[in-house]
C-alpha cells in the first residue's frame, strides 16, 4: 500500500470479543505511517488493555472522560486533529448510542462533539445484527453520512454463522486508506448512503428515477422443477419473492423487464414481458430465445444443478426396495450468458449455507461476473426480507436487511451506477 506520513486518525475500541482485531489493525495502520490515537470504552478494557494498544501505537490511551488531559477537554481536542474517527469494532450497543446522539463517556462524547468523518466497523452476533433495532440505527448512521465497513459473514466467537463478524484488520486498513486517499471508501462494503433508505423515511412507492428508461432487462426468477415422473418432480424451496422484487424495482426505473420464472404462486409484476417455465432446460430456451438486445441479465432463479437423466412417462410404482434415479447436470445459464462474444452486464445469485464471502466469490471469478449478490439460504428463503452481500472488483458492500422490494431497488440503483457510461 502507498505510504502515507500526515495522516491522523482516532481508534474507537468498543467491548466486544472482536477488540482482540484492533490490535492488529493499530500495528498495520502504524505501518503505513499514520498516527494513531486510541480511544477505549471501560468495557473494551475487559477485552484487551490499554497498555497493549499504548505499546503498538506509541501514544497513551485514552479512557477515563474525566482525564486531565487537554485541561479535561480530550473529547474535544483529539478529534481537531483527526482526518477521521473508526470505531472497530462497533458493538450494536455502540451504534444505537451513536444514532441517538448518546454522550455518556469519553468515546460516544468524542464522536458527538467530532468534526471530522465517522467510520465504524460493526461486529456482533449474527441476531443481534439481524434485529430490526440494530438496521434501523444502521441506516440512520448512513443517513447522518456514517460510513459503515462491513460486516462479514463467517463463524462468530458464539460459535453460530452468519453476518455479524467484524471485517478483518487488512481489509479494514485498505477501506481506511482508501477513505484518508479519496474522502470515501472504496472498500466496500459499506453501504452507499445516496442509495440507502433513511430510518426517518417512508419508502416511496413511486420511483425517485427511472435511470433504465428504454433499457431490456432479462430477469430469471423462482426454482426449476425436474420431471422424476408424470407426478414426482426435483424442485426447490426458493419463492421466486427476490426475482419479482428485482423485475418490479427494474420496471419502476424505467425498465423494459422480461421475467422468466419457475412456478411460483406469485403475481407477475405489471407491465412486465412474463415467460413462465418448469425446467432448468425450458429456462435455458426461453433466456436464449429472449436475449437480442437485452442491456442487463440478472440471474436470481435457484436452478436445479441436476435433472433426472430418465424421467418415467408414467407414475413409478412403489416397491419394496430402493429407488436409483441417474442425474444429469443441467446447463449453466448464467455462464452460458456471461461468456458470450458481447455479452450483457450480467448480475449472478449465489445463495449459499456457509463460507459466503468465500464460495460468491469463486463462483464470481468462475463465471467473470461484473457483480455477483450473494445471501445465506437460511436467512432468505421464503422470508419476506433478507440481507444482501455485492461482490465485484472493487470487493464487497452488504446491504442491511430490509423487505425484499427495498433490497430490490438499492440492487437496481447500484447496477444503474455502476453501469451508467456504458449504458448510455
Amino acid at each position: 500500500m502507498e505510504q502515507t506520513q500526515t495522516k491522523r486518525i482516532v481508534l474507537g475500541i468498543t467491548g466486544g470479543i472482536a477488540a482482540y482485531k484492533a490490535a492488529e489493525l493499530a500495528r498495520l495502520l502504524v505501518k503505513q505511517g499514520i498516527s494513531v490515537q486510541v480511544a477505549m470504552t471501560e468495557a473494551a478494557c475487559h477485552f484487551i488493555t490499554p497498555a497493549t494498544m499504548q505499546a503498538l501505537t506509541g501514544r497513551p490511551v485514552l479512557v477515563d472522560q474525566w482525564d486531565a488531559a487537554d485541561n479535561g477537554m480530550a473529547h474535544i481536542a483529539a478529534s481537531r486533529v483527526a482526518e477521521a474517527i473508526v470505531i472497530a469494532p462497533a458493538t450494536a450497543d455502540f451504534i444505537a448510542k451513536l444514532a441517538h446522539g448518546l454522550a455518556d463517556d469519553l468515546l460516544s462524547t468524542m464522536c458527538l462533539a467530532r468534526d471530522c468523518p465517522l467510520l465504524v466497523a460493526p461486529a456482533m452476533n449474527k441476531q443481534m445484527w439481524a434485529n430490526a433495532a440494530t438496521q434501523r440505527n444502521v441506516r440512520q448512521l448512513i443517513a447522518d453520512g456514517v460510513q459503515v465497513l462491513g460486516p462479514d459473514s463467517g463463524v462468530q466467537a458464539c460459535g453460530e454463522e452468519g453476518m455479524g463478524r467484524m471485517l478483518e484488520a487488512e481489509q479494514l486498513v485498505k477501506d481506511i486508506m482508501d477513505f484518508l486517499r479519496n474522502g470515501k471508501s472504496a472498500g466496500t462494503v459499506s453501504p452507499i448512503p445516496d442509495i440507502s433508505v433513511r430510518a426517518h423515511e417512508k419508502e416511496p412507492s413511486q420511483p425517485q428515477t427511472r435511470k433504465l428508461s428504454g433499457k431490456k432487462i432479462l430477469i430469471t426468477a423462482g426454482p426449476t422443477y425436474e420431471a422424476i415422473d408424470t407426478v414426482r418432480g426435483i424442485t426447490n424451496r426458493s419463492s421466486g419473492k427476490m426475482g419479482y422484487a428485482i423485475a418490479q424495482a427494474a420496471l419502476e426505473m424505467g425498465a423494459q423487464v422480461t421475467l422468466i420464472s419457475g412456478p411460483t404462486a406469485i403475481t407477475k409484476p405489471q407491465g412486465a414481458q412474463a415467460v413462465d417455465v418448469q425446467s432448468a432446460a425450458q429456462m435455458f430456451d426461453a433466456v436464449k430465445q429472449h436475449l437480442a438486445g437485452c442491456d442487463i441479465f440478472i440471474s436470481v432463479a435457484a436452478v436445479a444443478d441436476y435433472r433426472v437423466a430418465h424421467p418415467s412417462a408414467q407414475k413409478i410404482k412403489k416397491g419394496s426396495g430402493n429407488l436409483t434415479l441417474e442425474l444429469e447436470p443441467n446447463p449453466d445459464i448464467l455462464a452460458y450468458v456471461a461468456n458470450l462474444p458481447n455479452p450483457p452486464f450480467c448480475v449472478g445469485f449465489a445463495a449459499e449455507s456457509e463460507n459466503l464471502a468465500e464460495y460468491a466469490e469463486q463462483k464470481r471469478r468462475a463465471k467473470k461476473l461484473p457483480l455477483l449478490v450473494g445471501n445465506l439460504v437460511q436467512q432468505a428463503i421464503g422470508s419476506d426480507d433478507n440481507e444482501l452481500v455485492l461482490f465485484d472488483d472493487s470487493g464487497r458492500q452488504t446491504l442491511p436487511r430490509a423487505d425484499k422490494l427495498t433490497l430490490a431497488r438499492l440492487l437496481m440503483q447500484r447496477i444503474a451506477q455502476r453501469k451508467k457510461g456504458a449504458l448510455q
